[in-house]
């Protein structure tokens, strides 16, 4: 069974996007994956396809409505379909490597991508969805974020990756960042290849490269160190 996203988005022309490309857009096209892109607009009940209102109690910009949203909801995600519900929203649960391959390993994803101030509570809570972000940012609405989770995700499916390895060693996968990388030539601008990387001892290698792994996760991203303690 394949991977299949729901994308639900007042701009459905942005996807596949960078999806379509490399190892993802392969993917897509071999039937690894599958993606559907949905217009919220087609859900709406008047004339001029409304999906969003004012603010009750007052407030700047607008917010999608929650029967047009529930509509559009429950077309691509109807009863017995088992697949998570995801809003992408800056106030949503960070993104992790570890939620992603839950994904990844799950029947796929219906992801609602929010525009203006938000989405009216209601519907989040009355079709529980789960509330994801990518960052500390702000962007202009969800589908950015949404091909994000995608890219992540997509990568990890069975057989999309040439080398499956090559995604057991990269940041976050084992709770900390990934070390330095280097490659052909051996001197570039005075600078070589560090020497234990061409001395043919695998266990050196390995040992440096956690140690250069443990020293960058220390430098730029500590808070990840309390699941991941460095080596005396």
């Amino acid at each position: 069974m394949s991977f299949a996203a729901s994308v639900l988005t007042l701009y459905p022309e942005m996807f596949p996007g960078a999806l379509g490309l490399s190892l993802a857009g392969r993917a897509l096209e071999a039937g690894t994956w599958s993606l559907d892109a949905i217009q919220i607009r087609d859900f709406a009940a008047d004339k001029h396809r409304t999906v969003d209102d004012t603010p009750a109690g007052g407030g700047a910009g607008m917010v999608m409505r929650a029967d047009v949203l529930a509509r559009a909801i429950d077309h691509a995600s109807p009863a017995g379909d088992v697949r998570p519900r995801l809003l992408m929203s800056p106030r949503g649960k960070p993104l992790t490597q570890a939620r992603v391959r839950e994904l990844a390993a799950g029947p796929g994803a219906v992801i609602l991508c929010g525009r203006f101030e938000g989405v009216d509570q209601r519907v989040i809570d009355a079709r529980g969805l789960e509330e994801v972000s990518i960052g500390d940012f702000i962007l202009s609405g969800g589908e950015p974020a949404a091909l994000v989770l995608l890219d992540a995700v997509v990568r990890l499916l069975p057989g999309v990756m040439g080398n499956a390895v090559s995604g057991e060693e990269e940041s976050f996968e084992n709770g900390l960042l990934e070390h330095p990388h280097y490659t052909r030539p051996q001197e570039f601008e005075g600078r070589e290849i560090p020497e234990v990387l061409i001395s043919g001892n695998h266990k050196k290698i390995a040992a440096w490269r956690r140690e250069q792994s443990e020293r960058l996760t220390q430098e730029r991203r500590p808070d990840l160190l309390g699941a991941q303690p460095l080596r005396k």
